[in-house]
């Protein structure tokens, strides 16, 4: 696995590549679901698979596999 480094969005990432989080850009009810799910500062995800359009992408975050919308995943911070 290849891990990114610099500091980018989930929604930038490539498929099978690997990032840390470093920050969330999200606000009220879907910052507090993207933390539910385990992603806060320090957390590895990998990128899993994009769907044919492009949108939304699938990511292993915390042993799960979570698809995420462009319109979340571009706010999350990653190096």
């Amino acid at each position: 696995m290849e891990f990114m480094n610099t500091s980018k969005t989930l929604h930038g990432m490539r498929e099978g590549t690997s990032a840390r989080v470093i920050g969330l850009l999200n606000e009220g009810s879907m910052r507090r679901r993207l933390q539910d799910i385990g992603l806060i500062e320090g957390t590895p995800v990998l990128c899993l698979q994009r769907s044919p359009s492009g949108d939304p992408i699938a990511y292993l975050i915390r042993g799960a596999v979570i698809a995420l919308r462009e319109e979340d995943s571009s706010k999350v911070l990653v190096e």
